[in-house]
Formats: structure tokens, C-alpha cells, sequence
């Protein structure tokens, strides 16, 4: 099978794809329902499996929240490939991106952070990556991530 022009953008930008980790609660990971792929919220998680936990306006400052949110958009991608069984020909486009930031009373600039899984997502998909999106903050999230991301795919 040759590779998909998306395996060769993974490729040159030099990304390894985490492995899609399994559910920890009663849902799944990825659900398709028509042409639609729905996946999970993503967490914060870094390149050595550990989880980015923090505050952002506290613990973690702008930058290290985009980094968590692109890594959030990383386990999207591989998340995309596994629900596909390896093929991204199968995806037409990202269409929606909804990401949940941990962060101060006081913090205003979510959409700053969520860029981090945004930016990655254009860049890896090109056009198809072009996607809606919220920003949110919340005062907690999961095991204390900083930044958790969920997604909707259209396939062809």
C-alpha cells in the first residue's frame, strides 16, 4: 500500500504518533455514525506517556499550554488513523475541534492554547484540517491535565 500524502506530511514534519490509549471509563475512544468520526477527549499527555497536569496561569504559563494542546491534537491524529485502520484517504476533513483548558479564574487566553491542537491538525491535514472550533476553560479536568481536546471528522 503506498503511503497517503498525510503519512508523508507525518513524515517530513518529523512526528511520531502516540499509541491511541483505550477508554478509562464506560465509552469508547472513536465512534463513526454516517460520515461522521467522533472522537473522544484527548488529554494532555507528553512524549514519555506522562501526563501534562497543571494550571495554565499558574502552574503552566502560555507556551507550555499550547505544547499540551498540540500533544492533545497528536492522540486526535493517531486516534484518526486507528478508527480508519491505517488509511488516511478515508478522511475528507476535520470539522470540528473542542478543547477544554485547565486554567485561573483570570486566564483569558484559551484560544492561545487550543491553537497548540489546532495548528497541528492544519498542519498535518492541509486544507482537509481547516475545522470549527470552541475554546473553553474549565476549573478541572481529568486526573488534573492541563488541557484536554475532542474532535469530529468527515470521511468520505
Amino acid at each position: 500500500m503506498k503511503m497517503s500524502e498525510i503519512e508523508n506530511k507525518i513524515k517530513s514534519l518529523n512526528i511520531k504518533l502516540p499509541e491511541p490509549k483505550a477508554p478509562v471509563g464506560a465509552y469508547v475512544a472513536t465512534k463513526i455514525v454516517g460520515k461522521l468520526l467522533y472522537i473522544s477527549g484527548q488529554i494532555s499527555i507528553d512524549e514519555n506517556a506522562k501526563l501534562i497536569t497543571g494550571k495554565i496561569g499558574k502552574d503552566l504559563d502560555l507556551e507550555k499550554g499550547y505544547k499540551a494542546a498540540e500533544r492533545c491534537g497528536l492522540s486526535i491524529v493517531a486516534h484518526v488513523k486507528n478508527a480508519c485502520n491505517g488509511d488516511f484517504n478515508k478522511v475528507k476533513s476535520c470539522v470540528k475541534l473542542t478543547g477544554y483548558v485547565n486554567s485561573t479564574d483570570n486566564f483569558k487566553d484559551q484560544p492561545k492554547i487550543i491553537n497548540g491542537a489546532s495548528d497541528i491538525i492544519a498542519k498535518i491535514f492541509d486544507k482537509k484540517g481547516e475545522h470549527t472550533r470552541a475554546a473553553v476553560s474549565v476549573n478541572s479536568l481529568p486526573l488534573g491535565v492541563a488541557v484536554e481536546v475532542d474532535a469530529i471528522f468527515e470521511l468520505n
